[in-house]
C-alpha cells in the first residue's frame, strides 16, 4: 500500500460476520480499483456485554482463503498482543489501533512490543478524548516498533458537544497532528464520524478538502442486516460513487488560484493581528479590574457580571451571523484566562 496513491482507500464490513458475508463484501470491493485494502474486524469488544464480538481466529482464516482467491490484503483491529500474534500467523500485514486501545499507553507498548520487527503496517485512530498527546504518543510507539507503514486516523471525539454527530470531528486537532507529524498519512473515517450513512459522504468530500489523505470507510453487503454498526455503513454501490465524486475533487492549487486568494489571506492576517492586539488590551483590563477587586475585597468571579456579559455578546453575534455555540465557547475560553489573570494579579 503506497501513500503516495492518493487519495487512500480502506473499505469494508465493521465486522467479519459469516464466510459468506465477508465472500461477498470482498468480492463486490475489489472491484473498485481504488480501495487499496479491505477492512474487518475480527475482534469486536462491545461497551455493554451479550453483544456481537467478533468472529476471532475463525474469521483470520477465512481472510487467509479469500486473500488468495482474491488477491487482496486485508486489516483488522487488534487490542491486545495475542491479535497481533494471531494475525501474523494467518498473513495479515496490517492493523489498526483502536480509539480505546490509543487511549491507552500501557497497551499500545504491549502490542508494539508483539509487533516490533514484523514490518507490520499500523493505523492510529485516535483516542476518545480530544488528547492530541495521547495519539502523537501512539504513533510514536509504533513508529519506534519499526512499523512498515505508519497512518493516522481520524474518527472523531467523544465530547459534549457533538455537533449532531456521533463523535465531534474537531477538524482542527487532527490538523494539528498532520503539522507535528507531517511524515505520517492523515485518513478520516468518516463512518464514525457521522454515525449514518446519510452523513458518510458529505464527511468524506469535507476531508479531502481538508487535505487528508484517504478514506477508511465502513462497507456492508447489506448494511440493515449488519451485526454492528448497521446505521452507518454504505452499500458497495454506495462506496462506488462516493469514490467517483471524491475523484473530482482537486487537491492542489493552481498559480492563478493562488495569486487570487494572496489579498484575502492578507487581510485575514491583518484581522487576526487585531485581534490578537485587542486580546491583549482585555487582558490589561483584567489586570487592572483585579486591582480594584483586591482593593475592595470582591472575588475574582462575579457569576451575575458574567452571565449579563455572556448574553449581550451571544445577542451581538447572532445579529453578525456567527454560530453561537462557536461564540459561547470562544468567550468561555477568554473568560477563564482572564479569570486566571485576575488570579494571578
Amino acid at each position: 500500500m503506497e501513500h503516495r496513491d492518493r487519495p487512500i482507500i480502506i473499505a469494508g464490513p465493521c465486522s467479519a460476520e459469516s464466510r459468506g458475508q465477508l465472500r461477498e463484501a470482498t468480492e463486490a470491493i475489489s472491484s473498485l480499483p481504488q480501495v487499496k485494502m479491505i477492512r474487518a474486524g475480527v475482534w469486536k469488544p462491545r461497551t455493554r456485554p451479550g453483544g456481537f464480538e467478533g468472529m476471532g481466529e475463525e474469521a483470520l482464516q477465512w481472510m487467509q482463503v479469500l486473500m488468495k482467491e482474491f488477491g487482496v490484503e486485508y486489516c483488522c483491529e487488534v487490542a491486545r498482543p495475542e491479535h497481533v500474534a494471531l494475525c501474523q500467523r494467518y498473513g495479515i500485514r496490517a492493523v489498526w489501533l483502536g480509539a480505546r486501545t490509543t487511549g491507552n499507553p500501557f497497551m499500545v507498548e504491549e502490542i508494539c512490543e508483539a509487533m516490533r520487527g514484523s514490518g507490520m503496517g499500523v493505523m492510529v485512530k485516535n483516542p476518545m478524548s480530544p488528547d492530541l498527546k495521547l495519539w502523537v504518543g501512539a504513533i510514536e510507539r509504533v513508529q519506534l516498533a519499526g512499523a512498515q507503514e505508519v497512518m493516522a486516523v481520524h474518527r472523531g471525539f467523544d465530547v459534549y458537544n457533538n455537533e449532531g454527530l456521533r463523535n465531534a470531528p474537531m477538524w482542527e486537532l487532527a490538523l494539528r497532528l498532520r503539522r507535528e507529524l507531517p511524515e505520517v498519512p492523515l485518513l478520516c473515517d468518516p463512518s464514525h464520524l457521522g454515525g449514518s450513512r446519510e452523513r458518510v459522504a458529505a464527511l468524506s468530500l469535507a476531508a479531502m478538502q481538508l487535505g487528508y489523505d484517504g478514506l477508511m470507510v465502513e462497507v456492508h453487503p447489506h448494511p440493515t442486516l449488519a451485526l454492528t454498526d448497521a446505521a452507518q455503513q454504505l452499500t458497495p454501490g454506495e462506496l462506488a460513487t462516493l469514490l467517483d465524486n471524491i475523484k473530482e475533487q482537486k487537491h492542489q492549487a493552481t498559480d492563478a488560484e493562488v495569486l487570487r486568494l494572496t489579498p484575502l489571506r492578507r487581510q485575514m492576517d491583518d484581522v487576526d493581528h487585531e485581534l490578537l492586539r485587542l486580546l491583549g488590551r482585555r487582558m490589561e483590563l483584567s489586570r487592572e479590574i483585579a486591582g480594584v477587586k483586591r482593593e475592595t475585597g470582591m472575588s475574582v468571579y462575579q457569576s451575575k457580571r458574567w452571565e449579563e456579559v455572556l448574553a449581550d455578546r451571544l445577542r451581538l453575534a447572532e445579529t453578525l451571523g456567527l454560530d453561537s455555540d462557536f461564540v459561547r465557547e470562544l468567550l468561555e475560553k477568554i473568560h477563564g484566562e482572564s479569570v486566571r489573570v485576575q488570579m494571578k494579579g
